[in-house]
């Protein structure tokens, strides 16, 4: 074994251990923390491929501190959002001391990112100046959204060969797998709605949806292209799990966009276009006999509710949480029609949207939004191009068309969820779009 990789397995070990042995003492989270910072730093500086794995561990099954909060909703700091900071700062520490600095790669993301991020800096700003945001909770929602684009960088540079990028996807998959145990254990044992870990007191069923659709698209498209027969099997054992897991999560958002991810898969699959419609039938169908009446009780009476609306002028029931999104919708739209052009910057006032669309046009106006959309095709042109060059090979082809069908998925939730500021669902989407644009480049 390579010395460095000596080096590397010793500090994981010593991690691992340290994270238990610290524990069991009683030192405290945060403390502990800082220990476990100084080793990620140390694991990143000698081999990033290890880091960048403890990150995707962290990703889902790390806890979350309390710093206070905006009105309607609590500002937490995750440890990952840490460990992701210190993983980059040990990264460029290493590109510097291998003067490796100037071998940055550029690719067909780094523009639209780098204009979202401009855009979101100069409508904070103006924010700040006029007094209609705060500088403290415009720094922390900045941060938190460069995170994302951090992440990304620093994976798509990090990446030299589709083996590596086998291994960091094997191992996104496997938290999943314990995610979904995890999740479906809880729901099991509490009646409650399946939620990820350290997700706080009530969870966060909507969050798990999302991630699961980025999961089960992932599944399902390596599932379809694989040629090896382990492979399938692993992939069908987990899409066994996803599915019950994300029907526990009893999010509608979340079934909207499955349905968007469906149909992105139906329309640019180049095979297997019956059997995905044959397995989306026997899913509906299976699940309906299989799970209790309590697991559709969401979905059911979504349209049953004591509230009513106006559509068309007929008069339809909701459920107050349906209703309570549709309020959301009026009230983010009378906030940005006071600052149409460049919002009023990062968080937007506050004002909890519930829709990724909204909360866009509240904090960077029509201005941030053109920038969204851009960069959103540019997410879809990279896959897409992908589809064209890289059809011979199977496990390309399938990684991308994963890639288009739970970005549309993603895209169909947003319309009842904020999902491109949820860092559980934003981190492995920004991880795997790294592998994804950087494809036609690995050997």
């Amino acid at each position: 074994m390579p010395e460095v990789k000596k080096k590397s397995f010793f500090l994981f070990s010593l991690l691992i251990y340290s994270y238990f042995s610290l524990g069991f003492l009683g030192v405290p989270l945060k403390l502990l923390v800082i220990f476990l910072g100084i080793l990620i730093f140390l694991i990143s500086f000698i081999n990033t491929d290890f880091a960048l794995i403890i990150l995707i561990f962290s990703m889902l099954l790390s806890p979350e501190f309390e710093l206070g909060g905006i009105p309607g909703r609590a500002v937490v700091l995750r440890i990952d959002d840490i460990f992701i900071f210190l993983v980059f700062f040990g990264w460029l520490a290493k590109m510097a001391v291998n003067k490796e600095l100037g071998l940055l790669k550029t690719n067909p993301l780094n523009r639209p990112i780098l204009l979202y991020i401009f855009i979101c800096i100069f409508s904070s700003g103006i924010g700040v100046f006029r007094g209609t945001t705060s500088s403290k909770h415009s720094i922390f929602y900045l941060l938190k959204y460069f995170e994302y684009f951090i992440l990304f960088f620093m994976v798509s540079n990090n990446l030299k060969n589709k083996k590596q990028a086998k291994v960091f996807i094997y191992f996104i998959l496997f938290t999943a797998l314990l995610v979904c145990i995890y999740a479906l254990r809880v729901s099991f044992a509490t009646g409650m709605r399946a939620t990820a870990p350290f997700e706080g007191k009530y969870g966060e069923p909507n969050t798990l949806a999302g991630y699961l659709i980025i999961i089960f698209s992932l599944t399902l498209g390596l599932f379809i292209y694989s040629s090896s027969l382990k492979e399938k099997i692993f992939l069908l054992g987990l899409g066994g799990l996803v599915i019950p897991t994300f029907i526990y999560t009893q999010s509608r958002a979340g079934l909207l966009g499955g349905l968007g991810m469906f149909l992105a898969f139906f329309l640019f699959s180049k095979k297997a276009k019956l059997s995905l419609g044959i397995f989306l039938i026997l899913i509906i169908v299976g699940a309906s006999l299989i799970f209790p009446e309590q697991a559709f009780y969401r979905y059911k009476y979504a349209l049953k509710g004591p509230e009513r609306i106006d559509i068309l002028g007929k008069k339809i029931n909701i459920d107050e949480s349906a209703y309570a999104r549709l309020q959301s919708w009026n009230n983010s739209l009378k906030v940005w029609r006071k600052y149409p052009i460049i919002g009023w910057g990062v968080p937007g006032k506050g004002v909890v949207a519930d829709v990724q669309y909204a909360r866009v046009l509240r904090e960077v106006g029509i201005i941030g939004f053109l920038m969204f959309l851009y960069l959103i095709f540019s997410l879809f042109r990279v896959g897409f191009n992908n589809l064209k060059i890289l059809k011979e090979d199977n496990f390309s082809f399938g990684l991308s068309l994963s890639f288009i069908s739970f970005l549309t998925g993603l895209l169909f939730m947003g319309v009842g969820a904020e999902v491109f500021i949820i860092i559980r669902i934003m981190e492995p989407f920004w991880f795997l779009t790294a592998i994804v644009t950087e494809l036609p480049h690995l050997q």
